[in-house]
C-alpha cells in the first residue's frame, strides 16, 4: 500500500511518491469529472428557500478548494460546428438568456444579523475642537484592551464611553468556557499528561462556535446544538481514542491555525468583549508559554495577574514591573525570564560531551565552575546557568549591530585561537578549534570585519587575523636561527600540492612557474581555495589592497600596525607567488617604506608610542627582508625601486644607542637592516654599499668584544652581532664569485653574472678582528649559562672564518703558501687545543638528547595544526634540550665541522689532525642512535626544518670522515659505521639538499675505503655462512664470497650506474650547488622547495631495476633498453653488497617489496634472466630472502611501496613464465615462493584456475640437482600446513590431479602439495562443515575410489606425511588406518547399494 505524503516532506519526496504511484498503475482515489457548460447550470431551482427574512443562497456544486488565481490563456471565440451562431441575434439578449444568478458562483451566503447591534451616535461637545491633553494624562482611564491603537484614539474612545448615557447592549453569548475545555488539539503534550480532555471544571459552553453572526432566533440554539453533539461524541470515546484523534487533528490542521488557537491572544480577544470598563486599568492577561499549565478563567471573573491558579508557578522577578514605565503597558512575562535568578549549576560530573565555553580572555571554563554574574559571562540563551560564551554565541555577536559587541566577540575569538595554538586546551576539547572555526567560515568573517567602519572592530579583526595566520614562536625561531649554517634558507610555509606539481615542473625556472597559472586555479572561488590553502583563499579576497588602505588612510594604532605587518610577513613566507603579489600590490610597499622606514623622525621616548607612522619600525624592515629572501629578482627590485640603499645607510650609520628610538627597537631595527643586507649580499647584490659603510662596519666590529664582555648579555645585542658577522661572511664570499662559471641551462643563463664590486683587499682585514671575538667566546664554553647567553655569536664567528678561508683560497693572484701557513697557525693555536677540552666532549654527548631524529616526540604535530595552514608549531620544538633550544649543541658543532671540512679540503696535511674530532665518544654514540631501528619522526613542517639542520651536521661529519679515509686509509676508524650512516642519510635528505645527495653518491656511498669487510675476512665469512644455513657445498667460484669480491671490483661501474638512475632534477641540483658552494651569482632565492617527501625513496638501491621494468613496459616495439644486462648486473651486485654487509640499509624495504623488485628482472625481457651472472646473483639474493628470520616478515597482503597490487604483478609474472620460462628452475622458484599456505588464496587460484598450463613447466625438484638453485628454497611444510579450506581451490587441485595436468614428473613440488591437501580434505571428519562441503567431500572420495589410475588412487588414499627427502615428496601408509578404512567401506558400500537399486 502506498503511503500518503506527510507534513514536512520536501518536493523530492513528493516526486518520489508520484513515480511510485505511476509505476504501480493503481487507480486514483479521486476522479476528475468535467463540469457542464456555463449556460446549463445544475442549480436546483425547486429547492425551498429558508424561512427567513434574509437573502439565503445555496449551491451544491461549489468546489471545496478555491479556484486557481493564475489567469487562463486567452481564447478566441469560435463557434462550434454543430451550433452556428444566429446572424441577427442581439448580443445583450443572448447574454441575458444564458446568464444565471449569483448562485452559479457562491452558495450558502447568510446575511449578518445587525438588528441587535447598538448604534452609537457622536457625543455633542461644547467646544469646537477636543481639549488638548498631555502624555501624563495618558495612563488615566486607559482601557485594558487598547491594543496597538494610537494615544489619541485611545483617549477619544475612553471619553466617548464615559460620557455616553446609553450603555452598550452586550452580546448574547454563553459564558466563556475554561481554557482547558476549549479543544483537545490545543493542548500541549505536557498538558495532556496532567489534564484530561474534559477537565475537572466540566463543559460550560461552546468555545470556538459562539453563534456570532446568526440571527437572534436560532443563534443560541444552533450553537448549543453543536456544543451538545461535541460533548456527546467526547463522552462516547475512550481517553485513548481522544488522544489519538487529537494527534490526528494536529497533524491535519494548519500549524498556524493550531498556534492561533493555542495562543492566549485568541482567548483575550474573546474575553475582552465580555469585560466591562470597571476592570482595573493596566492589568492585561498573563501570557504563558506552552510549557506552563493552562489556567481556566471565566467571563464573570476578569483575567488578572492576581487571579492565577495557585498551582501555576509564578515568575519570581527581582523587580516588580510598574505600569508607569515606558513600554510596560503590556507585561510580557516570557520576555522577562532572563531577569530571574539563574537555575542551579549542575555539579555532578557527566560523561556526555558539553559545549565549550570561554571567558573574555579566551580561557576555557570548566563545566562546573561557578562564577559571579557581575563578570558579564551569563548573557546567553542556552545553558543559562553556565558562565562563558560558546563559539556559536561569539559568532552571533560578531554580526551584532552594536560595534562594541562585534569588537568584543572578535577579541575573544582571537584570544581563543592564540591559546589553542599555544596548546593550552590540550585534550580537554574534542576536535580542533581552528578546524571548527575555518569550517564555519571564520576566515571570511574576518575579511568582512576588515571592511567595517568602526576602528575598534577593524583592530579586533586584524588581531584575530594575526592570531589565526601567525603561529606563536615561528618568527622568533626563524630569526634566532638566521645566522646558523644555511639558516637563511627556509622552506615555504605552504601546503604541499602533489596533484598539481609533477616532475616536469621541477625543470622550469621559478619566474616561469609564477607566470604559468592554470585557468582552473584562477577561476576557483575563494572558499574553495581556502579549503586547501588559507593564504591563497585570503589573497583571492583582495586582502592586500584593504591592508594597504588601512595603513595609508586610516592610520591605525601602533598595535594594529604591528599586527598588519606580521600578517604581511606571514603572507610573504607562504611562497614566491605570494611574495610577488605582496610586492606588486599598488602602493603597499611604498606606504610601508614611506611611513615606517623614514630617514628622519622625531625622537621617541621610552614607553608606548602614540603612533608608528613616520617612525622607523623593525617589523617593516623585516617584511622587506622576508620579501627579498623569496628571490633574487624581488631583492633587486627592492634595492632599486624603493631606495633601500639610502635607508640601510641611515639605519646602520648610527649605533643603536645613538638612535632617537627605544634601545630594544633600535637594536631590532639594526639587526634587521644587517639581515636585509646579508640577504641581498647572498645574491651578490648591494656590494657597493660596502665601500660607503666600511668605516661603520669596522667601528661596529671593533665594539663587539666590549659588548661580549657585558654581563648579562642582552639577547637582542647578541642577535645584532651575529647578523653583522653573517653579513661580513656573505660579503667575503662575494670576492670569490667575481668570475662565475658559464652555464648552458636555462636557469643559469637567466641569472645575471655581473661581477662583484668587492675585492679581496677590502675584506682581508676582517679576519684579525673576528678571530679575537671567537677566542673570547670560547673562553665561556666551560660556563654553560654564559655560553648559552651568547646565542648564535660563536656559530657566526666560525662560519665567517670558513667563508674567509674559502674565499682566500680562490684568489688566483695570491700565494698559496700564505693561506696554508695561516691555516696551520689557526689549527695549532685554536682548533686543535679545542678538540681536547672536556667541555667540547659534553657538547658531543648532548647530541642524542637534542636530536629530533633520535627523539621523535620533538616532531609530534601540534593539536591545532591544519594541512591548509602550515606553521612550524611543534609540541616539543622549543624545549631547552632540543635542536632549536638554548642548550642545543647543533649550531656550534655544525659550524665547527664546516670549518674543519674547508681547512681539510684546502690543506690536505691538516686532514688527519682535524679528523680526530670524529673519534669523540659522544659522536660515535650519536651515530649508533641514528642507526638504531626506531620509529621515524612524523613528517611535519617543523620536523622538515629541524631534520634539515641535523642532516647538515651528519653530512659534514661524513664528508670529513671520507677525506680522512682517502688520505690515510690505514688509520681510518669506524668506516663501517660511517658507511651505514651514509646509506641512511642518503634516503633521508629532503628537497633543497640535492647537492648533498649528489656528493654522497659521488664520494661516499661507493667508496672502497668504507667497505672494510673486503679485506677483513668478509668474503670468506659469507661463504661459510651460506654453507651453514643452506647445508650444501657449492662451487667456491660461484659462491656469495666470489660474487661480493667481483662487486667490490666493479664499484666504479656501479657508481656510474646509480648516478645515472638516481639523478635529481637538474634545475634543483644547480640551485642547491650554487647555494652550498657559495656561487652567489647563481643563487635563485633563499626559499627551498616544498618538502613533500625525501629526495630518494627508501628502496633506492632497486631504482635501476625499476627503471628497466618501466622502460620495457613503455617500449612499443618490445625491444629491451640499451645496456640492459649491465644495468641489471650492477644493480644486483650492489643489492647483494647491502644484503650481506649493510642489511640495516634495507630495513625500510619490506621483504615483499624486495621480492617484487627481483621479479622485475624476469619481466624486463625474455633473455635477461638466462644470463649466468644474473642467474647467480638472483639465486643468491633469493636464498637470502628465504632465510627463516626473513621469511617470517614476508607479507604479501600488505600495501607495498611503489606497487599497486601484488596479485596483479603475480598474474603478469605467471603469464610471462608460461610464455618464456621453458622450465627455468630459478624462474619457477620465484613462482612457487608466493604459493605458500599462509599467503592469500588468490595467488594459488590464479595459478590453478587461470594459468594451469604453467604447471607443466614448474619442474623445480625437491632435492638438489644443479646450480644456481638446486632445490625448493623453503621447506615443503610451508605449503602443506595448515590444511587448505578453500573449496574452489580444493576442487581445482583434484581436477588438476585427475586430468593429469599435475603430475610428479612435471611439477613434483605442487604435486606433493595438492596430494596433501586433497587427502586431508576427503578424510576430514569435521562436524561443523556445511552441507555443501560434506557433499563435495563425499563426491571427491567417491571419484577417487573409482579412479582408473591405480597409482594416483593409491597416492590419494594412502598419503601420510610430506617428506622432501623421498622422490615423491611424501610418505604413504602401507595400509589405511582403521578409521579411514571403515569410512571408506561405508561410502563404497553405499555406492554399491545405490548401483544395485538403480539396476
Amino acid at each position: 500500500m502506498l503511503s500518503r505524503p506527510k507534513p514536512g516532506e520536501s518536493e523530492v519526496d513528493l516526486l518520489r511518491f508520484q513515480s511510485q504511484f505511476l509505476a504501480t498503475g493503481a487507480a486514483p482515489a479521486v476522479q476528475l469529472v468535467k463540469k457542464g457548460s456555463r449556460g446549463g447550470g445544475n442549480t436546483n431551482l425547486d429547492q425551498p428557500l429558508l424561512q427567513d427574512h434574509r437573502d439565503v443562497v445555496t449551491l451544491d456544486n461549489l468546489p471545496d478548494s478555491p479556484p486557481a488565481l493564475v489567469p487562463a490563456p486567452p481564447k478566441r471565440a469560435r463557434p462550434s460546428p454543430g451550433c452556428p451562431l444566429p446572424e441577427n441575434e442581439d448580443p445583450e439578449e443572448r447574454l441575458n438568456r444564458h446568464d444565471q444568478h449569483i448562485t452559479a458562483v457562491l452558495t450558502k451566503i447568510i446575511e449578518r444579523d445587525t438588528s441587535s447591534v447598538a448604534v452609537n451616535l457622536p457625543v455633542p461637545s461644547g467646544v469646537a475642537f477636543p481639549p488638548v491633553f498631555h502624555r501624563s494624562q495618558e495612563r488615566q482611564g486607559k482601557s485594558a484592551t487598547s491594543g496597538k491603537r494610537s494615544i489619541f484614539a485611545q483617549e477619544i474612545a475612553a471619553k466617548r464611553t464615559s460620557e455616553t448615557s446609553v450603555p452598550p447592549v452586550r452580546e448574547v453569548s454563553t459564558p466563556d468556557p475554561p481554557d482547558g475545555a476549549a479543544s483537545c488539539e490545543a493542548l500541549t503534550p505536557r498538558e495532556q499528561g496532567s489534564q484530561l480532555p474534559w477537565g475537572s471544571c466540566g463543559f460550560q459552553g461552546p468555545h470556538l462556535v459562539t453563534g456570532k453572526g446568526l440571527g437572534s432566533k436560532n443563534a443560541e440554539q444552533e450553537a448549543q446544538t453543536i456544543h451538545e453533539e461535541n460533548i456527546a461524541k467526547l463522552h462516547a470515546m475512550a481517553p485513548e481514542e481522544i488522544l489519538r484523534e487529537q494527534q490526528q487533528l494536529l497533524a491535519q490542521l494548519d500549524p498556524s491555525l493550531v498556534a492561533f488557537l493555542r495562543s492566549p491572544r485568541h482567548t483575550h480577544e474573546q474575553a475582552g468583549e465580555k469585560t466591562t470598563e470597571e476592570q482595573r486599568p493596566g492589568g492585561p492577561s498573563v501570557e504563558v508559554t506552552g510549557e506552563e499549565p493552562i489556567v481556566p478563567t471565566f467571563a464573570s471573573k476578569p483575567r488578572q495577574e492576581e487571579d492565577l491558579d495557585p498551582r501555576a508557578p509564578a515568575l519570581a522577578l527581582p523587580v516588580t514591573p510598574d505600569k508607569e514605565w515606558v513600554h510596560m503597558d503590556t507585561v510580557e512575562l516570557e520576555k522577562l525570564h532572563w531577569t530571574q535568578d539563574l537555575p542551579p549549576l549542575r555539579k555532578k560530573r557527566t560523561q556526555e560531551r558539553m559545549q565549550a565555553r570561554f571567558n573574555l580572555q579566551g580561557e576555557l571554563l570548566a563545566p562546573d565552575v561557578d562564577l559571579p554574574t557581575h563578570l558579564g559571562l551569563h548573557h546567553h540563551g542556552e545553558e543559562a546557568e553556565r558562565a562563558g560564551y560558546s563559539l556559536q554565541e561569539l559568532f552571533h555577536l560578531t554580526r551584532s549591530q552594536v560595534s562594541q559587541q562585534r569588537a568584543l566577540a572578535l577579541h575573544v575569538l582571537a584570544q581563543v585561537i592564540s591559546r589553542a595554538q599555544a596548546g593550552e586546551f590540550g585534550d580537554r576539547l574534542v576536535g580542533s578549534v581552528l578546524r571548527l572555526l575555518l569550517d564555519a567560515g571564520f576566515l571570511f568573517l574576518l575579511r568582512f570585519s576588515l571592511d567595517d567602519r568602526v576602528d575598534g572592530v577593524i583592530a579586533a579583526a586584524v588581531r584575530a587575523l594575526r592570531a589565526l595566520l601567525v603561529a606563536p614562536g615561528d618568527e622568533e625561531l626563524l630569526d634566532s636561527t638566521f645566522s646558523w649554517y644555511r639558516g637563511a634558507l627556509v622552506f615555504p610555509l605552504m601546503p604541499s600540492q602533489e596533484d598539481e606539481d609533477d616532475e616536469d615542473e621541477d625543470e622550469e625556472p621559478p619566474a616561469e612557474k609564477i607566470k604559468r597559472k592554470s585557468p582552473e586555479q584562477g577561476n576557483r572561488p575563494p572558499s574553495d581555495l581556502a579549503r586547501h590553502d588559507v593564504i591563497k583563499g585570503l589573497l583571492a579576497t583582495n586582502l592586500l589592497p584593504r591592508l594597504r588602505y588601512l595603513l595609508e588612510v586610516t592610520c591605525p594604532a601602533p598595535s594594529v600596525v604591528l599586527d598588519i605587518l606580521a600578517v604581511l610577513i606571514r603572507l610573504a613566507r607562504h611562497s614566491l607567488e605570494s611574495a610577488t603579489r605582496v610586492l606588486e600590490c599598488p602602493r603597499l610597499i611604498e606606504t610601508v617604506v614611506r611611513e615606517f622606514l623614514p630617514t628622519s623622525w622625531y625622537p621617541m621616548r621610552a614607553g608606548p608610542a602614540p603612533s608608528l607612522h613616520r617612525v622607523p619600525c623593525a617589523a617593516a624592515m623585516k617584511l622587506l627582508r622576508v620579501l627579498a629572501s623569496a628571490g633574487r629578482n624581488i631583492a633587486a627590485r627592492l634595492l632599486s625601486s624603493f631606495d633601500l640603499r639610502s635607508r640601510l645607510s641611515r639605519f646602520l650609520a648610527e649605533a643603536p644607542q645613538e638612535m632617537a628610538l627605544p634601545l630594544e627597537e633600535a637594536e631590532a631595527l639594526s639587526s634587521e637592516a644587517f639581515r636585509l643586507w646579508a640577504v641581498a649580499a647572498s645574491y651578490g647584490q648591494g656590494a657597493e654599499l660596502y665601500r660607503e659603510l666600511y668605516p661603520v662596519l669596522m667601528r661596529a666590529l671593533q665594539a663587539v668584544p666590549e659588548e661580549l664582555s657585558t654581563q648579562p648579555a642582552r639577547p637582542l645585542s647578541m642577535q645584532r652581532i651575529a647578523s653583522l658577522l653573517t653579513l661580513l661572511a656573505q660579503l667575503t664570499l662575494a670576492t670569490s664569485s667575481t668570475t662565475p662559471e658559464p652555464s648552458s641551462d636555462s636557469a643559469g643563463a637567466s641569472v645575471s653574472a655581473t661581477p662583484s664590486s668587492i675585492t679581496w683587499t677590502q675584506v682581508s682585514g676582517l679576519q684579525p678582528l673576528v678571530e679575537p671575538c671567537l677566542r673570547q667566546t670560547l673562553k665561556l664554553l666551560p660556563r654553560p649559562e654564559m655560553w648559552q647567553a651568547l646565542g648564535p655569536v660563536p656559530t657566526a664567528c666560525l662560519l665567517f672564518l670558513d667563508a674567509y678561508y674559502q674565499a682566500w683560497s680562490q684568489q688566483p693572484s695570491l700565494c698559496p703558501g700564505d693561506w696554508l701557513q695561516d691555516m696551520e697557525r689557526l689549527s695549532e693555536s685554536l682548533l686543535l687545543p679545542l678538540l681536547h677540552t672536556p667541555t667540547l666532549g659534553s657538547l658531543w654527548d648532548s647530541l642524542g638528547s637534542c636530536s629530533p631524529l633520535c627523539n621523535p616526540q620533538f616532531c609530534v604535530r601540534a593539536p591545532e595544526a591544519l594541512p591548509s595552514l602550515v606553521s612550524l608549531g611543534s609540541t616539543g620544538g622549543r624545549l631547552s634540550l632540543s635542536l632549536a633550544g638554548s642548550a642545543s649543541p647543533f649550531p656550534f658543532l655544525t659550524a665547527l665541522l664546516c670549518l674543519f671540512n674547508t681547512l681539510a679540503r684546502i690543506h690536505k696535511g691538516l686532514c688527519d689532525q682535524l679528523a680526530a674530532i670524529l673519534a669523540a665518544p659522544g659522536l660515535q654514540n650519536y651515530f649508533l642512535q641514528c642507526l638504531a631501528p626506531m620509529a621515524a619522526p612524523h613528517f611535519t613542517p617543523f620536523s622538515a626544518w629541524a631534520l634539515r639542520h641535523e642532516y647538515h651536521l651528519q653530512y659534514l661529519a661524513l664528508i670529513l670522515a671520507q677525506k680522512a679515509a682517502t688520505v690515510q686509509p690505514d688509520l681510518a676508524i669506524n668506516t663501517a659505521l660511517h658507511h651505514s650512516l651514509v646509506l641512511a642519510l642518503l634516503s633521508r635528505l629532503l628537497p633543497g639538499s640535492e647537492h648533498l645527495a649528489h656528493e654522497l653518491l659521488l664520494s661516499c656511498v661507493f667508496r672502497l675505503e668504507f667497505l672494510p669487510e673486503r679485506t677483513s675476512g668478509g668474503l670468506e665469512a659469507a661463504d661459510f655462512s651460506d654453507r651453514l644455513s643452506l647445508g650444501n657445498n657449492k662451487d667456491s667460484g660461484c659462491g656469495r664470497g666470489a660474487l661480493l669480491a667481483q662487486a667490490c671490483q666493479d664499484l666504479p661501474s656501479i657508481r656510474s650506474c646509480y648516478l645515472t638512475h638516481c639523478s635529481l632534477a637538474r634545475a634543483s641540483l644547480l640551485a642547491s650547488q650554487a647555494s652550498y658552494r657559495g656561487e652567489l651569482q647563481r643563487v635563485p632565492g633563499l626559499l627551498l622547495p616544498v618538502p613533500k617527501e625525501p629526495l630518494l625513496p627508501t628502496d633506492w638501491p632497486f631504482l635501476p631495476l625499476i627503471h628497466l621494468y618501466h622502460q620495457a613496459a613503455d617500449t612499443s616495439l618490445g625491444l629491451p633498453p640499451a645496456d640492459t644486462i649491465g644495468t641489471a648486473l650492477r644493480a644486483l651486485q650492489w643489492v647483494l653488497v647491502l644484503e650481506s654487509w649493510r642489511p640495516q640499509a634495507l630495513w625500510a624495504v619490506p621483504p615483499a617489496a624486495r621480492l617484487a623488485r627481483l621479479m622485475c628482472v624476469f619481466l624486463v625481457d625474455t633473455e635477461l634472466f638466462r644470463e649466468t651472472p644474473v642467474q647467480h646473483l638472483v639465486a643468491t639474493l633469493l636464498a637470502r630472502l628465504c632465510q627463516p628470520q626473513v621469511l617470517l616478515d614476508l607479507k604479501l597482503d600488505c600495501p607495498l611501496p611503489g606497487l599497486a597490487s601484488f596479485p596483479d604483478l603475480y598474474a603478469s609474472f605467471l603469464e610471462h613464465f608460461e610464455a618464456v620460462s621453458y622450465g627455468d628452475h630459478l624462474f619457477g622458484a620465484l613462482v612457487l615462493l608466493p604459493l605458500q599456505r599462509r599467503f592469500s588464496v588468490t595467488l594459488r587460484l590464479a595459478l590453478f584456475g587461470e594459468h594451469v598450463g604453467a604447471l607443466r613447466a614448474l619442474g623445480l625438484p625437491l632435492t638438489q640437482v644443479s646450480f644456481p638453485l638446486s632445490q625448493l628454497p623453503v621447506s615443503l611444510e610451508c605449503y602443506t600446513e595448515p590444511p587448505e579450506d578453500n573449496l574452489a581451490l580444493l576442487q581445482l587441485y583434484f581436477q588438476a590431479l585427475v586430468t593429469g595436468a599435475l603430475c610428479p614428473r612435471w611439477c613434483p613440488v605442487l604435486y606433493a602439495v595438492a596430494m596433501a591437501h586433497v587427502n586431508s580434505f576427503i578424510f576430514s571428519q569435521d562436524p561443523k562443515s556445511s552441507e555443501e562441503v560434506k557433499a563435495a567431500r563425499r563426491s571427491m572420495l567417491q571419484k577417487t575410489w573409482l579412479l582408473a589410475d591405480e597409482g594416483l588412487r593409491h597416492h590419494l588414499l594412502h598419503y601420510k606425511l610430506p617428506n622432501s627427502a623421498l622422490p615423491e615428496g611424501f610418505e604413504l601408509y602401507p595400509q589405511l588406518p582403521p578409521l579411514r578404512q571403515q569410512y571408506l567401506q561405508q561410502l563404497t558400500s553405499g555406492m554399491l547399494q545405490n548401483g544395485v537399486s538403480k539396476a
